[in-house]
C-alpha cells in the first residue's frame, strides 16, 4: 500500500516525484496531474499532540514534567507515551546509555538504510554501523535535537530527526587513526516506524565537515572510499534531455490555495529558488534576518548570503533537476508558524564551477535534507544538510570500464559509522 496524506503509511512511502522539466507544449491535463503529484508529497500534524522538542538536549526532554506529557494513541508501542516521546528516548538509550540490544527491539528484521547511493538492510547492519561509531567517538553526546513528525499508530509514523553531536575520536575510523581530536558532527534521520519497529531510515550526515576537523583530506579520502565502494553504488547515467541541456525548463507549480498555505509555500519555494534558480524570489520566502545552519558549520545571515549559497550550490550542478521526496509539516501556535522537513535529491552533471571544485563533467546526486523553521509566513531558521563526502566519491569513483582494469583488491566498506537514529 502507498502512503497517503491523511493515513501515513503501511509499508512504503509514495513514490518519489520531482519537479519535472516540461517543454511549452504540455497539455493543461498534465500540468494539472504535475500539480496533484506534488501536493501528494506533502503531510501535517498538529504539534499540539506531542511534546515537541526544539534545540533542546534530550536530558531536557526527560525532565518535562510527568503531568504535562502529552498523551498519543501508541497501540503497539509498550509505554512510549507518543511518536516524540518514542524517537528521543530510545536515541538517548542506545547512544548515550549505550543500550545497543535495544536496536533489535526497535529496527525491523529487514530495515533498509538509505545513505545517499550506497544503501544497506538489516538490523545487523545497524548494530555494526552503531558499535563502529561508539568506538571511534565512545563519548559521543547528542545535542540540539528537534524532531518533525506525521502519522498514527494504525498506519504508522514518520519522523524526521535532526541533531548535532560531540565526540573525540578515541578510535580509529575507516578515514585513518584516532586523532584525539574533539569534533562536532550534524546529523538527519528521516524514520518510517510501524508498532515499535523502524523498518525504513534515510540518514544524512556531514561527513566532509567531520573530515575537515580529524585533519585528514577531503579529497584522498573520497578516492580511497571510491574505489572501496565501487560495486556497491549505481554508475549514475543522465541522458542529454534529463541534465535539460536541450534547454527544456522546469515545469511551473501555482499554489493551489489563496492566500498562505504551508505545503503551497514549501513547493513553491523549491520550485521557483532551488528547481528555476530564481534566486531574486529568496526575498519572498525568508525573512530579511532569517539564517540558514549550512554544512560545515557556517551559518548564512540575510537575504544577500542565503542568495550566494544558492548560487554556489547550483553552479555545481547548473542544469540539474529537484527531486523532492517528502514535505513534513507541523503546526505550531497558528496557521502561520509551522516547522517543516523536506528531503531531497539534486540530480544532475558536476558540469560547472561551485562548492565541489572544478568540473568533473560527471554525473552526480547529491542527497539532502532540511528543517524549516517558519514564523509570520516566512522562514526564520533554517538547517541545510546533505553530504558533501558521498558527492565526492562520485566525482572520484572511475567508470567500469576503469575498474575492470584494477586488479587491487581494495576492501569492503558501508560507511556504517553513520548510523545515527
Amino acid at each position: 500500500m502507498k502512503e497517503t496524506k491523511n493515513n501515513n503509511f503501511t509499508e512504503k512511502e509514495e513514490p518519489t516525484k520531482h519537479l519535472e522539466r516540461s517543454d511549452n507544449n504540455i497539455s493543461k491535463a498534465e500540468k494539472e496531474n504535475h500539480q496533484n503529484e506534488l501536493s501528494k508529497l506533502v503531510y501535517y500534524a498538529d504539534s499540539s499532540e506531542v511534546n515537541m522538542v526544539d534545540s533542546k538536549d534530550d536530558d531536557d526532554y526527560l525532565n518535562i514534567d510527568v503531568k504535562n506529557i502529552k498523551k498519543q494513541s501508541m497501540q503497539g508501542f509498550g509505554d512510549y507515551h507518543n511518536i516524540i516521546d518514542y524517537i528521543i528516548r530510545i536515541t538517548r538509550q542506545i547512544w548515550k546509555e549505550k543500550d545497543i540490544g535495544l536496536i533489535y527491539d526497535t529496527y525491523s528484521h529487514g530495515v533498509q538504510i538509505h545513505r545517499g547511493l550506497i544503501n544497506s538492510h538489516g538490523v545487523n547492519e545497524v548494530i555494526a554501523g552503531t558499535l563502529q561509531t561508539l568506538q571511534s567517538f565512545p563519548d559521543r553526546t547528542g545535542l540540539g535535537w528537534s524532531v518533525v513528525w506525521s502519522g498514527n499508530d494504525k498506519e504508522g509514523f514518520f519522523t524526521s530527526h535532526r541533531g548535532r553531536s560531540i565526540g573525540t575520536n578515541l578510535g580509529n575510523t575507516l578515514y585513518g587513526p584516532a586523532t584525539g581530536k574533539k569534533v562536532v558532527f550534524r546529523t538527519t534521520a528521516d524514520c518510517l516506524i510501524h508498532e515499535n519497529k523502524i523498518y525504513e531510515e534515510w540518514l544524512v550526515m556531514d561527513t566532509y565537515h567531520l573530515v575537515q576537523q580529524l585533519g585528514f583530506d577531503p579529497v584522498e579520502i573520497a578516492k580511497r572510499t571510491a574505489k572501496q565502494t565501487s560495486k556497491l553504488a549505481p554508475n549514475l547515467q543522465f541522458n542529454i534531455a534529463q541534465s535539460a541541456e536541450e534547454g527544456l525548463q522546469p515545469q511551473a507549480y501555482n499554489p493551489k490555495h489563496d492566500g498562505f498555505e504551508i505545503g503551497d509555500f514549501m513547493l513553491m519555494l523549491f520550485n521557483q529558488v532551488w528547481d528555476r534558480r530564481s534566486i531574486n524570489k529568496v526575498k519572498d520566502f525568508y525573512d530579511e534576518n532569517a539564517v540558514i545552519h549550512y554544512v560545515c558549520n557556517r551559518d548564512m545571515v540575510g537575504h544577500s548570503e542565503i542568495q550566494g549559497m544558492f548560487i554556489n550550490l547550483f553552479a555545481s550542478v547548473p542544469n540539474s533537476k529537484v527531486i523532492l521526496e517528502r514535505v513534513t509539516c507541523n503546526k505550531r501556535d497558528n496557521e502561520k508558524d509551522w516547522d517543516v522537513a523536506v528531503r531531497w535529491r539534486i540530480q544532475g552533471l558536476h558540469s560547472g564551477i561551485g562548492y565541489f571544485g572544478n568540473p568533473s563533467g560527471k554525473p552526480i546526486e547529491i542527497h539532502g535534507m532540511n528543517h524549516f523553521k517558519v514564523r509570520n509566513e516566512k522562514i526564520q531558521e533554517e538547517w541545510m544538510l546533505f553530504d558533501g563526502m558521498e558527492v565526492l566519491r562520485q566525482i572520484y569513483t572511475e567508470s567500469e570500464n576503469d575498474t575492470e582494469n584494477d586488479s587491487e583488491d581494495n576492501g569492503y566498506d558501508d560507511g556504517n559509522f553513520t548510523g545515527v537514529s
